[in-house]
């Protein structure tokens, strides 16, 4: 287990800002930051301890997290961009 939180801004460092702008100025892209932001924190928790999950729970949340950050992804190459 990895217990580094994946923050965007981590995840994506050289569109921080971009992250930023986006999530004050587009619906759609905030909450998918938020979202992700929400998951991303459950999965720290149930890695560092913090809260017990089950390897189901710990599974779906991971693979979500990375369908939200492709997600996020993609808006960043289309809205930033715009």
């Amino acid at each position: 287990m990895s217990h580094v939180p994946h923050q965007l801004d981590e995840e994506f460092p050289a569109d921080a800002e971009t992250i930023r702008r986006l999530s004050g100025e587009n619906p759609e892209f905030a909450a998918l930051a938020a979202r992700y932001h929400l998951v991303n924190d459950e999965i720290h928790h149930i890695e560092t301890g913090e809260d017990p999950a089950s390897d189901v729970r710990w599974e779906d949340l991971k693979k979500e997290r990375l369908m939200l950050k492709d997600s996020i992804a993609k808006q960043l190459a289309t809205l930033a961009k715009a």
